[in-house]
């Protein structure tokens, strides 16, 4: 290839593929072709991938998630005596596809590529997470983005600059810091169950398609950027959301 010609975009199935060999050994790799240049908000900030593509990676999740990891989850659920708090009847449309994707990659994916934001954003997040979606939560959220964005306004690339202890230090264990990313969100999630005398040990398996989730939404962070990773997170969450509701709206006996 010429160094005057466009990079080539990764096809699907080699991205499939460098999200394999990524789980396997983390990394805070360079991004995937076809990425943006330009400075370091762009190329975070700025989706570049397609609707096709977006929507190939979310089918992969719903198909994985509706026929391996949901039904063990589901069993789970019936074994510890577990219900979810989603009320069929008053589904929170803007909540899980607006709301939830933006504030839960700000906190926790945003990071993997800009520790030293993390340092304050994480803890300033707090009050967004806990008192969930009013009006002073989204003055105060997109207050946070535009810190954000004004710190890395003139940083080409993340993880980029001095070599300082503490930055090698956190590319040493970066890995760690991925996965246990990936478990903490999941993690999260136990919070949309009501449990009934459930045993510990079946709480990891109701979550288990948060935990997937939860991986791809890392590696889409770090290999396309925080847009991309929101995005996705949107498109993953309407798809289950926009199958209830025709559920309830077309088959209400079948619902019941």
């Amino acid at each position: 290839m010429n160094p005057g010609q466009p990079k080539r975009k990764t096809g699907f199935r080699s991205e499939i593929a460098d999200f394999w060999r990524f789980i396997r050994h983390p990394r805070p790799l360079s991004r995937l072709p076809g990425r943006p240049g330009g400075s370091g908000l762009v190329a975070d900030w700025w989706p570049g991938i397609g609707p096709g593509r977006l929507l190939a990676w979310a089918a992969v999740l719903w198909a994985i998630n509706l026929f391996a990891l949901g039904p063990v989850a589901v069993a789970a659920a019936g074994l510890g005596g577990v219900t979810h708090r989603l009320d069929p009847n008053n589904i929170p449309w803007l909540t899980a596809v607006l709301w939830a994707p933006l504030v839960e990659e700000m906190l926790f994916r945003y990071g993997l590529r800009r520790p030293r934001q993390a340092l304050w954003l994480i803890p300033a997040m707090v009050p967004v997470v806990l008192w969930g979606p009013k009006v002073w939560t989204g003055l105060l959220l997109a207050a946070f983005i535009l810190l954000a964005w004004w710190g890395v306004r003139q940083r080409p690339q993340a993880l980029k600059g001095c070599d300082t202890t503490w930055r090698r230090y956190y590319l040493r264990h970066f890995g760690l810091v991925f996965h246990l990313v990936a478990l903490a969100f999941a993690a999260v999630h136990l919070t949309n169950f009501v449990f009934n005398k459930t045993p510990y040990w079946l709480l990891p398996l109701l979550v288990l398609p948060q935990w997937l989730t939860g991986l791809v939404l890392g590696w889409m962070r770090v290999r396309r950027g925080i847009g991309a990773a929101i995005l996705l997170h949107s498109a993953f969450n309407a798809g289950p959301i926009l199958m209830i509701w025709l559920v309830m709206r077309y088959a209400p006996t079948a619902a019941s």
